[in-house]
């Protein structure tokens, strides 16, 4: 081969890799301003809202307690807001639990303190119940076939996760 087909031959595959390497970065620079772009479409058609669908003190469109999915009337929609706000929890008890995390936090958690807080826990358990129930009283039975359809496929898949998750653990111990 001579020095000019040679010389020809890697100036050719230098504008190649050239090329390429524009075209692949173009492409990189590309996809995270688009994927930027769809999840602020995204977060626009939740309504602006961030965690897990809240905004404000709001649980998203239904109220939350899982009831994303079911179509509720404009009257429902109403009275589990009535129910909601007529059970949320005291500033004072939300300032308790604050001071009772930060304490626990920096390792100064007293035994009454404990005691308190577990207090404060089985009260809003037992109100997270009793909003429960008031909620269900209010749903029609296609609705609540519809919810228990939906609680039955989240507990199929969790319980999928759990033992992918079960065995990917177990994975490393064999191979050793």
């Amino acid at each position: 081969m001579s020095f000019k087909s040679k010389l020809s031959s890697a100036l050719t595959m230098a504008v190649a890799v050239v090329a390429f390497t524009t075209f692949v970065s173009a492409q990189d620079s590309a996809a995270p301003a688009q994927d930027g772009v769809q999840k602020q479409e995204k977060r626009e058609r939740r309504g602006g809202r961030g965690f897990r669908g809240m905004k404000g003190g709001d649980l998203g469109r239904h109220g939350g307690f899982g009831l994303r999915g079911i179509e509720l009337t404009d009257a429902q929609k109403e009275q589990i807001k009535v129910i909601r706000e007529a059970n949320k929890p005291t500033e004072g008890e939300m300032q308790e639990m604050k001071t009772f995390r930060d304490a626990k936090r920096a390792g100064t958690l007293t035994d009454v303190q404990k005691q308190r807080m577990q207090a404060l826990r089985a009260a809003r358990k037992a109100k997270a119940e009793v909003v429960q129930v008031q909620i269900m009283a209010i749903l029609t039975p296609e609705q609540k076939t519809q919810l228990e359809a939906r609680k039955a496929d989240r507990e199929k898949r969790m319980k999928e996760r759990r033992e992918m998750r079960k065995q990917r653990t177990e994975k490393p111990a064999d191979t050793e």
